[in-house]
This record gives structure tokens, sequence and C-alpha cells, in this order.
């Protein structure tokens, strides 16, 4: 093998390892591994949020869109708060680096990714 051949099949495989060339990610995964975020935080970037439980909150943006944001771990406060802060660490935007103040807690995000909204409350029927 010559030098040339040889440096080229170096630069191939590593450019293969580093997924210049050769690979794709799928719609699906590409979309879910996408970091989205919620500017303007402090200047009224969200307009509305619905605890998930104690795992996870919807949160509507100013455009109304929604976003779900996963907390590292149980928030035990948050399905009973009729308010809460979303800390962003020095920059105006909520992102999977943020952290949702409940009572005075602070509980960090691991994820944030844009959603449907919550679902919708069945209503009881007669």
């Amino acid at each position: 093998m010559t030098r040339k051949t040889l440096i080229a099949s170096i630069i191939g495989a590593a450019a293969l390892a580093c997924g210049v060339i050769g690979v794709s990610i799928p719609p699906a995964r590409a979309a879910a591994r996408a970091d989205v975020s919620i500017p303007f935080v402090n200047h009224g970037g969200i307009r509305d949020w619905r605890a998930d439980g104690d795992h996870g909150l919807y949160v509507q943006d100013a455009h109304n869109r929604w976003y779900y944001a996963t907390l590292m771990s149980p928030c035990s406060d948050l399905p009973y708060a009729e308010r809460i802060g979303f800390e962003t660490r020095g920059v105006d935007t909520f992102d999977k680096f943020s952290s949702v103040v409940v009572r005075g807690r602070s509980c960090p995000v691991t994820g944030l990714v844009a959603s449907a909204g919550p679902p919708k409350k069945a209503h009881k029927g007669k």
C-alpha cells in the first residue's frame, strides 16, 4: 500500500467514524435528537405550563407552541404548584440545561422536545 493510499484510507475511516460520509440518521431519530429551546423567557417567552405528574411538564411558548420538559428526578411539589419559576442560568432561554423552581426547590431539566401539548381532559358523562 502506498503512502497516499494509506492516508486516504485513514481519512476515509475517520470521516465515516465521525458521520461525515455514508451514514444518515433516520428522520424520526434526527428529530428526537434535535435540541429545542424557548427564547425570551424573562420577557414573556413562556405563556403557560401544565404539570405532568412529578416527572415532567408541558410548557407553552408565546407563539402557542407546546414543548415537553423532562425532569432529572421527581419534583414532588410540581403536581400541586400554582406557580413555578423558570431558571435559565444567565441566558434568557429555557432549554435542557435549565431548571424549574417549585416552592424554592430547583428541579433540573434533562430534555426539552416539541410536543402536541398536554393530553385533553376527559369529560365525565352523565
